[in-house]
């Protein structure tokens, strides 16, 4: 009994399957609320979920010279790192399902495989947009990773623990945001950076390079490097609201801190506009700074 409820835990609720949806509905927010934003009407409910259908049902094509293995296992890298990262993440207002101290680290790093899969799917073409978009991607990795993990080592310090779960209890008594305001602001847009949003979607700009790194891919490789997206942006969210916003003890919290967290995205993605590359990584370095400093005056302040 325990090994079947341990089974549709993982399968279905609160991961596998509910996570999958969740991850298309947070897509559609994101979509639908740039559209309103923009003053445009903005996809249907249903549109994300017909989107995958179709690509999944189309016939996927392996371009020539592109090694065929890699071709098909990068996508499912991709997904599967943000779905096992989730295991670790306090979802839908529910304890993590496992947890480990140290598990923090795991989690930053599992959420990297989805950029490093893409470069390496955009490497193993022979387009020049392919390639374009990989070397963007892969440099463009390398300039908000170091800040993101800086910015949610802060709880972690404060918490004296690395350990999600153990994190979160200690900031479900207080709200981290107020006291370490940086390492918030920092989280929040290395987040962007990692969902390649603008104003950080110069990989995949598509009045440029088509679709970057991923111009080749078609039907089912499309469709679950487009689920493993929606998946990093809800583990993405939970995590910040979890540190940074008190917690996500209940499902109601979880729900309205992460949307909220997920219009202040929409508003900065409606604002901005897209930097170069060489303007990305140049503006990262300030980013590192500012959660070093905020470490730094945390460490005085005790």
């Amino acid at each position: 009994m325990n090994a079947f409820l341990s089974a549709a835990a993982l399968l279905f609720f609160p991961g596998g399957l509910s996570l999958l949806v969740s991850g298309l509905a947070y897509e559609w927010a994101d979509r639908k609320l740039l559209a309103r934003m923009q003053n445009r009407l903005g996809p249907r409910w249903f549109q994300p979920l017909a989107d995958v259908v179709k690509l999944l049902s189309k016939e996927e094509i392996v371009p020539y010279g592109a090694n065929r293995l890699i071709f098909n296992l990068l996508p499912v890298a991709a997904l599967a790192g943000p779905l096992t990262a989730a295991l670790y993440v306090p979802l839908f207002g529910l304890p993590p399902m496992y947890s480990f101290q140290g598990d923090l680290i795991v989690v930053i790093y599992l959420l990297s495989l989805l950029t490093i899969c893409t470069g390496l799917a955009g490497a193993n073409m022979a387009s020049r947009f392919s390639v374009l978009g990989a070397t963007r991607t892969l440099t463009q990795v390398f300039a908000y990773e170091a800040p993101f993990l800086l910015a949610l080592l802060g709880p972690a310090i404060a918490a004296g623990s690395w350990e999600i779960r153990s994190i979160q209890a200690f900031a479900e008594t207080r709200w981290l945001l107020l006291t370490q305001p940086l390492g918030f602001l920092v989280a929040l847009i290395g987040l962007m950076g990692k969902l390649e949003l603008p104003p950080f979607d110069a990989p995949e700009a598509e009045t440029e390079i088509v679709a970057g790194a991923l111009t080749e891919y078609s039907g089912r490789g499309l469709a679950l490097f487009r689920l493993g997206k929606g998946v990093e942006m809800v583990v993405g969210l939970t995590l910040i609201a979890a540190f940074f916003l008190g917690g996500v003890g209940n499902l109601p919290g979880f729900l309205l801190k992460t949307l909220v967290l997920l219009l202040v995205l929409v508003t900065l993605q409606a604002v901005l506009t897209r930097f170069r590359i060489d303007q990305v990584v140049r503006g990262w370095r300030w980013g590192a700074l500012l959660a070093l400093l905020q470490i730094l005056v945390m460490i005085i302040w005790g």
